[in-house]
């Protein structure tokens, strides 16, 4: 087997891997939302999250996950197979894109950028203190 084929290969194995991910995040997602679980790190005196919210937390993860080993897959292809200006500039396009998909889920899920500080309930405490 040849380096190309090699690498095809595994750009193959991690697209697979990706949408492995989202198709058994979401039958995964289900039961789980099912029971009630709830995120570990809910904000101080916040309400549990319904169903609905919880289903599409634990699959926005998932998606999340997914979209990550697909843009890592298109990478693979891109620059170790084919490494011409077109290929690359598709591949900017590709990745600008779930990037953006990424970025918005992380809001959804999350309610806040990618790049915010995750609220503290040490720096909450701090901060009531001193006031």
């Amino acid at each position: 087997m040849e380096f190309r084929q090699i690498i095809e290969t595994v750009g193959q194995l991690v697209d697979f891997a990706g949408v492995a991910v989202m198709v058994i995040g979401a039958v995964v997602s289900l039961p789980l939302a099912i029971r009630g679980h709830q995120p570990r790190q809910l904000p101080p005196g916040a309400a549990k999250l319904s169903f609905y919210r919880s289903y599409r937390q634990l699959l926005g993860r998932s998606i999340l996950l997914g979209l990550e080993l697909l843009v890592a897959a298109d990478i693979i292809r891109t620059v170790a197979v084919t490494p011409t200006f077109a290929s690359v500039g598709v591949l900017a396009i590709i990745v600008l894109i779930r990037t953006f998909l990424s970025f918005s889920l992380e809001l959804e899920i999350t309610g806040r950028w990618p790049w915010q500080k995750e609220p503290s309930a040490a720096r909450a405490g701090s901060t009531a203190a001193a006031g």
